[in-house]
């Protein structure tokens, strides 16, 4: 059974940098596509930034030249760096994948606040 469980999340200040990591299981991580999306306080969830198994990237525009996704297959885990944030980016970050991208993790919280 393939499993994400994200860690990183926290209170960060206006223009401040976090790094999430999206740590899975399973033996075939590095054939998955994987995603970051995030949902705000009142908002539908979002899709953040996506990773192909050959490491190609697409990012939303709001997160553009801020944002980076990455993914380290020995250690079955993808990343996202967060730079520069704004309060708008305040929510809870999520990342999805698996066999045929049904797979969710159970969320971590992001605040941007002073």
């Amino acid at each position: 059974q393939v499993q994400f469980v994200e860690s990183g999340g926290g209170l960060v200040q206006p223009g401040g940098s976090l790094r999430l990591s999206c740590a899975g299981s399973g033996s075939k991580f590095r054939i998955y596509v994987m995603a970051w999306y995030r949902q705000a306080p009142g908002e539908q969830r979002e899709l953040v930034a996506t990773i192909t198994s050959g490491g190609y990237t697409n990012y939303t525009d709001s997160v553009k030249g801020r944002f980076t996704i990455s993914r380290d297959n020995a250690k079955n885990t993808v990343y996202l760096q967060m730079n520069s944030l704004k309060p708008e980016d305040t929510a809870v970050y999520y990342c999805r994948g698996g066999p045929r991208f049904e797979v969710w993790g159970q969320g971590t919280l992001v605040t941007v606040s002073s």
